[in-house]
């Protein structure tokens, strides 16, 4: 014996049961007035898209108007031209750094015996064995105000209790931190260089009635320069591209493009918009690649 279960099916509230009825506008509106926006039909109608350009204007701060015309954007809501000026600034700042910093190491390790330069090699490595986040936090020990630097000068006099600087979570602190941690970057391209520079020419150059700086400026620095720029290339690729730095050191004035790019990938989960942005930096990054290949040449590359 058999039975059969009778299911009764509710009848639709009156809500659902009712239907649009003529004039359709008037009935619409009655739902929600926010239809009658047309900014929200020009949205849905640029989002029903499969291709559109609108991340990409937002990524250079513009946006469109009610006309479909390409304009600025609000005031409040430029940011996006701004952290890529501030990331070719500070890279570019970094890279200089090194520079300042690298060459004369990268000088000693050449002409050093070869026993002592490869003791000095091994300290310039050594940051290579060290975690980059342990690297950071480290920085941030030493570099905030109740911090070893600050106590240093402090007990030294040279500032006040109440003077201590302000060097973390600030521009200067991306500086500072970064350029130590892709200093070996540029050290070991100029190293490669440098090393098969024969010492004799400048002997001959200073032979021949020229002073040391005429010999280094005019013989000698010329020779590095595939190195130079090999590191400088190197070094300035990184720095645009770096986002844990500068997200735990820089604070809100040392934030770089990539750091705007992080937040759109893992917090908002606007991956349009993180994909314009990155799309933007790469095709800055080809740019500088093709400009280094015109004025160096990407044969001259030597990066050790």
């Amino acid at each position: 014996m058999t039975c059969r279960a009778r299911v009764r099916f509710s009848p639709r509230p009156a809500a659902r049961r009712a239907r649009l009825e003529p004039p359709f506008r008037e009935a619409v509106l009655a739902l929600d007035p926010k239809w009658e926006d047309p900014k929200l039909w020009s949205a849905m109608r640029e989002a029903s898209d499969p291709l559109t350009a609108n991340f990409y204007l937002a990524a250079i701060d513009r946006t469109r108007n009610d006309q479909g015309e390409i304009v600025a954007a609000p005031p409040e809501q430029q940011v996006y031209v701004m952290l890529f000026k501030r990331t070719m600034i500070l890279s570019a700042v970094i890279t200089f750094t090194t520079f300042v910093l690298g060459f004369p190491i990268a000088y000693l390790l050449a002409t050093l015996p070869l026993r002592k330069s490869n003791l000095l090699m091994i300290l310039v490595l050594l940051p290579f064995w060290t975690s980059l986040l342990v690297r950071t936090t480290a920085w941030m020990v030493l570099l905030q105000q109740q911090g070893v630097v600050n106590d240093f000068l402090v007990w030294l006099g040279v500032i006040g209790n109440e003077q201590r600087l302000q060097m973390i979570y600030n521009q200067m602190g991306t500086i500072i931190a970064m350029t130590h941690i892709l200093l070996p970057f540029m050290i070991l391209p100029l190293y490669s260089v440098m090393r098969t520079i024969n010492p004799s020419y400048v002997r001959a150059a200073r032979s021949l009635g020229a002073t040391s700086w005429t010999a280094f400026r005019r013989v000698y620095f010329p020779q590095t320069l595939p190195g130079l720029g090999a590191g400088a290339l190197l070094v300035f690729i990184l720095a645009i591209g770096y986002y844990i730095t500068p997200a735990l050191v820089g604070g809100s004035s040392g934030q770089l493009i990539s750091n705007m790019i992080a937040m759109h990938m893992m917090q908002t989960l606007n991956w349009s918009m993180a994909a314009a942005l990155a799309a933007l930096l790469l095709g800055g990054v080809l740019i500088l690649y093709w400009v280094y290949d015109r004025l160096v040449g990407i044969d001259n590359l030597k990066l050790g």
